[in-house]
């Protein structure tokens, strides 16, 4: 167990990543607990525990936490709502802060890594910060030049070469030079991760890979010459290969990964067969950052419904990329 904590940053104050964090640490023992620290709204945060009936006790970071307490990093926030449920920009900009301080200790070394729950892009973008998203925002903060996002499950692993574009500019994006980046990265992760020879599959990006230019000649300029070169440097990479087969290839054991080639392609499989255990994970950064991979559900959000699985498996993968960190 590391000394430095893991950091849980608390996402949207209307959404339902109080409610997540604070159920998932209930759950945990009680001397597990000292492991992690949130950064976050206090008011919000008790507020969730009183919703989800919970007996947590939360402390200031820094001071006197005894067994079974959860410290938090009080980030103050002017014109929160003070309730859950609402889109609104003082959300917005607390779901940025808690992020840009979360990043700041993970750099100084302060902690080990980053968990994240949900923030609301609508609420983000109106309080000026204009991301796609998590990984986008933590790609600018830690000055990284590129980074990824995988979904990782018990039985499957998705890498996406892009996320959140449309998918007219995703098929742009899927150039040679960035599909090699994703199978060096994906590669460079799961050996990480002690998978000793990863076995990668990259998806086409056409029905059927194109069937030799019936349907589009992308896979053949776009997706292969990457994969050639990967396999040139000695990465054990296939592809391209049919999207509609591949995913069931791969969940049935004869890949490690699979690359797909936009956001879609990659999150349907995955949260078909994992929704409430797959996790977000963003590479090609400078820290380590684990997510849940479900939004802020405004809509049940404070009636203490939210189902915290999901953030008990974020907690894991963080976990096991602390070790050899602390």
């Amino acid at each position: 167990m590391t000394q430095k904590p893991i950091v849980i940053t608390m996402g949207d104050p209307s959404g339902v990543g109080a409610e997540v964090t604070v159920k998932a640490m209930a759950s945990l023992p009680a001397q597990e607990r000292g492991r992690y620290s949130v950064i976050g709204d206090m008011p919000t945060l008790e507020r969730a525990i009183k919703a989800c009936a919970l007996e947590l006790k939360l402390v200031p970071f820094g001071g006197k936490v005894a067994e079974g307490d959860l410290a938090v990093i009080h980030i103050d926030v002017d014109g929160l709502p003070g309730k859950f449920g609402v889109l609104s920009s003082a959300c917005g900009e607390a779901s940025f802060r808690y992020i840009e301080k979360a990043v700041e200790l993970t750099l100084s070394d302060q902690a080990v890594g980053i968990v994240t729950a949900p923030i609301n892009k609508e609420a983000l973008n109106a309080a000026g910060h204009h991301y796609d998203g998590h990984t986008g925002m933590l790609a600018h903060l830690t000055k990284s030049k590129s980074s990824w996002m995988l979904l990782a499950s018990p039985t499957l692993n998705v890498l996406h070469v892009s996320t959140h574009v449309s998918l007219k500019d995703a098929i742009g994006r899927a150039t040679p030079e960035r599909v090699l980046e994703t199978i060096r990265t994906g590669h460079k992760h799961l050996k990480r991760m002690g998978v000793e020879n990863p076995r990668i599959a990259v998806a086409g990006i056409n029905p059927h890979c194109g069937e030799n230019g019936l349907f589009g000649r992308e896979d053949d300029v776009q997706i292969a010459p990457g994969v050639k070169q990967a396999q040139d440097e000695g990465i054990n990479v296939q592809g391209p290969i049919s999207a509609d087969t591949v995913y069931h290839r791969a969940n049935t054991g004869a890949f490690d990964l699979v690359i797909a080639q936009y956001h879609d392609q990659g999150h349907i499989p995955i949260k078909l067969i994992a929704f409430d255990t797959a996790v977000n994970v963003s590479l090609g950064l400078s820290i380590d950052r684990c997510s849940v991979d479900h939004g802020t559900a405004f809509d049940i959000a404070g009636t203490g419904k939210a189902n915290h699985v999901n953030m008990l498996a974020a907690l894991d993968y963080a976990g096991k990329l602390a070790i050899g960190r602390s």
